[in-house]
């Protein structure tokens, strides 16, 4: 069954399922004629000689140049061919799938005045798989993401490079391998094709669907270090947070009860404290607070996935033409800043329990870093470091982007988003943060076999898994190989498939 594109409706997890898990596209019929209309409109506007930014005349700086007649034929080729000016390895080939996905939807609105084949060629290298090469780096952010955006529509042109059944090769003999014919750009196709912050935004889509498969373990993971700790479980009570009234809270604390039910701590066989330290009691604030960021960043994030990021923009029923600013990246960039500063502050509550449970003075009985050697043994000592140092370097990374404006074009440009940067290095934070809770779960593991009491159902779960592929450390080993692993798991959210299977779905 094909996803429909027409220009609204488009959610992160429709995108997930055409980006990574190549599901075909198509075009309504509805977008395929409003683009017809537009494109009509379009031209005779072109024959009328009415100015229009980056149709008829330069961009940037030179939008105050007027091209003639012939110059404008060319104009679309020379645009590209300038713009398509990137640095940096090729970008993974479903953020390059999901921005062209974008950017389909874009154009089904009918008001950026390209020709239909142009949307239509987007669909059949979607469809043939065909994914241009795009430089991972270059894009500002506004005037959206041009430098990767234009190594994508040079493919319309017949150049650039593309992958192509797992072959790196020049971009037309991708497209004529697949049967694609080559559209060429005429006025103003090359502007459409590339104005918009749809590679950013698909990026963070796909951040954004990570994140929250990973905030669902770092409750998993919570979960097996209360148990392991002994905690007092009044804080989780989701009536608490009812009154105070935060949604991820809440949700929070009921995926905790989910995961410790049927477990001697949930049902009040075991002492504890009064009251837990904070990396404890406040987990479901805390991880809470991330799940409405990441809220937050979704709704933002699905808005421009289902807006027209173009400039200029045509309404084909009053015949008229606005030039303006709705490639501008910060709408997403903003919120997406604050994404990937909550998957840090995460990661730092993580580490701090993992500290819990190694220090002989905090972790109720268990024993100093988790061996049963001290002395000879040094436990999870320095996976500690390990995760200390992944943390630093999320810190340092989520230092915002959305207010790193460096000018551009003589001035012209003297506001940009660089929401690019933000993209890019959400997903290093991301890759740390699996790292991180990759080695609480092995610490909760460690200390739960340490322990002699019933546990949860969804923490019995996640540490059966986890010894799948984790062996108990009863001897000090090279603990790298375990990290690997661990990080590995997290990424394949292999935990948190088995443990959905048992206490039902973590919202």
């Amino acid at each position: 069954m094909a996803y429909v594109i027409k220009g609204s409706g488009l959610t992160i997890e429709d995108l997930i399922k055409v980006a990574r898990e190549n599901e075909p596209v198509e075009l309504s019929k509805d977008s395929v004629e409003r683009m017809k209309k537009c494109r009509a409109m379009l031209e005779k506007k072109i024959e009328a000689h009415e100015i229009m930014y980056g149709v008829n005349t330069g961009i940037g700086e030179f939008s105050e140049v007027v091209l003639n007649d012939e110059q404008i034929k060319d104009f679309q080729k020379y645009l590209i061919y300038n713009h398509a000016a990137g640095i940096g390895e090729p970008m993974p080939i479903d953020q390059v799938r999901g921005a062209i996905l974008g950017r389909i939807n874009v154009l089904a609105h009918g008001n950026s005045g390209n020709r239909p084949v142009i949307a239509q060629t987007m669909v059949d290298m979607l469809n043939s798989g065909v994914t241009p090469v795009v430089c991972e780096k270059g894009s500002v952010g506004a005037c959206g993401d041009l430098a990767p955006m234009s190594q994508i529509a040079l493919l319309l042109m017949g150049e650039g490079e593309a992958f192509y059944k797992g072959q790196r090769m020049p971009g037309k003999e991708a497209m004529d391998k697949a049967g694609i014919a080559i559209p060429g750009l005429m006025a103003r196709d090359g502007l459409a094709s590339i104005n918009g912050s749809n590679v950013l935004t698909a990026m963070s889509a796909l951040f954004l669907y990570d994140a929250n498969n990973w905030l669902k373990q770092a409750e998993i993971a919570a979960s097996m270090s209360l148990e392991a700790l002994m905690a007092n479980m009044k804080p989780y009570t989701v009536k608490l947070h009812q009154i105070r009234g935060f949604a991820g809270a809440m949700r929070t604390a009921r995926a905790i009860q989910k995961l410790i039910k049927e477990g001697d701590l949930a049902e009040g066989k075991l002492k504890c404290k009064v009251q837990d330290a904070y990396s404890m009691r406040s987990t479901p604030q805390v991880i809470g607070a991330a799940h409405d960021a990441l809220a937050f960043a979704r709704s933002q994030v699905e808005i421009e996935l289902n807006g027209v990021g173009d400039n200029p923009v045509f309404f084909p029923e009053e015949n008229l033409q606005l030039s303006g600013a709705n490639f501008q990246g910060s709408p997403v960039c903003l919120p997406m800043d604050m994404a990937g500063a909550a998957i840090t502050m995460v990661s730092v509550m993580s580490e701090r329990r993992m500290n819990r449970l190694n220090h002989p003075a905090l972790n109720v009985g268990l024993p100093a870093f988790l061996t049963k050697g001290a002395g000879m043994f040094s436990g999870l000592m320095l996976s500690q470091y390990t995760a200390d140092m992944q943390i630093v370097e999320q810190r340092i990374l989520s230092m915002p982007a959305s207010i790193q404006s460096i000018p551009a074009a003589a001035d012209q440009e003297d506001f940009v988003s660089m929401g690019m940067n933000t993209a890019i290095k959400n997903f290093q934070i991301l890759d740390n943060a699996y790292g991180i809770l990759g080695i609480e779960f092995m610490a909760a593991a460690q200390a739960l076999d340490f322990r002699d009491y019933k546990f949860g159902k969804g923490v019995t779960k996640a540490k059966q898994i986890i010894r799948k592929y984790v062996e108990f450390l009863d001897v000090d080993r090279p603990l790298y190989n375990d990290h690997n692993a661990m990080k590995k798991l997290v990424k394949s959210c292999e935990i948190l498939r088995e443990v959905e299977k048992e206490v039902g779905e973590l919202e």
